[in-house]
């Protein structure tokens, strides 16, 4: 073969390379409707953990609302980090958990498994609802329960929940993830370190707690945290986060519709969870940087 004749295999291939990265990379046409709205983080410096000031409070609202010392005994804050400073990076976070209307979505793209379980499959989770209790979340037949299409998913796993954030980036374009502890609390919590996103002392009426009722999710929307303008962040439901705290657990945050007191709704509260666990309590929002 000629020098010329190299040099065009070499042109030829190239353009077919371009036009078949065009073709995988494209995003996929994706109604705005299903795409989870985000709010802005702008970079910048935070507070991030707690101190024995902040923990102390929350051990004794949970003593003042349960009438026991629980959460102290197994020192339940103790595992925050100390509180520190530190900062990052702007980015992108769900206004709200993602919700029902948003996930049916990615079940009907992908024929992933929807969030429905047999009562035998609860029951192996050992946890401490029986399955009559969760009736009201259940999927039936890929489909959310009526009525509760603006309601957070929940009965999702860790691993539920990245395989929704790796077809969101398929469909936008976007390098969509879930948010690790540290970008979760900060667009929570917002930048000045108070217990709550509203300030240091719990008031039930900024959330969705066991406090105020109704004992169940809500319309995502209603309860606005902190100075980035996102919703939802304390009470509702727990977050799975990216963090993982030893194999096959990640951290959750947030506190759920099911807390009273509430020490574990505060933005520097934290605990593990199995990945594969699918819960009443638990959700999740998602992330992106530009």
């Amino acid at each position: 073969m000629r020098v010329g004749d190299n040099i065009a295999s070499i042109g030829k291939i190239s353009a077919f390379a371009m036009l078949f990265a065009l073709c995988v990379t494209k995003p996929v046409q994706a109604d705005d409707d299903v795409i989870p709205p985000v709010v802005e983080v702008p970079a910048g410096w935070f507070w991030q953990g707690s101190d024995a000031v902040e923990r102390q409070y929350a051990y004794q609202i949970d003593e003042q609302v349960y009438g026991h010392d629980l959460s102290r005994r197994n020192r339940w804050y103790d595992i925050e980090g100390d509180k520190w400073r530190l900062h990052l990076l702007g980015f992108k976070i769900g206004k709200t958990p993602v919700t029902n209307e948003q996930y049916a979505a990615f079940i009907k793209d992908t024929g992933h498994l929807a969030p429905e379980m047999t009562k035998d499959e609860w029951n192996r989770q050992g946890l401490i609802y029986n399955y009559d209790t969760i009736q009201p979340f259940l999927w039936s037949n890929g489909t959310y329960p009526k009525g509760r299409g603006n309601h957070p998913v929940v009965l999702v796993s860790w691993q539920d929940a990245e395989a929704y954030v790796r077809w969101l980036s398929q469909k936008t374009g976007k390098e969509w993830s879930l948010p690790d502890e540290l970008h979760w609390e900060k667009a929570v919590r917002g930048s000045e370190g108070t217990f709550y996103p509203w300030g240091n002392i719990f008031e039930p009426d900024q959330l969705n707690s066991g406090d105020r009722g109704p004992f169940d999710t809500t319309p995502v929307g209603q309860f606005e945290a902190g100075p980035f303008g996102l919703y939802d962040g304390a009470g509702q439901v727990f977050e799975w986060t990216a963090t993982s705290a030893q194999a096959g657990y990640r951290i959750v945050k947030g506190g759920s519709w099911d807390d009273r007191g509430c020490g574990v709704c505060r933005p520097a509260a934290r605990h593990a969870r199995p990945e594969h666990l699918k819960h009443i309590l638990i959700g999740f929002r998602v992330m992106y940087r530009d």
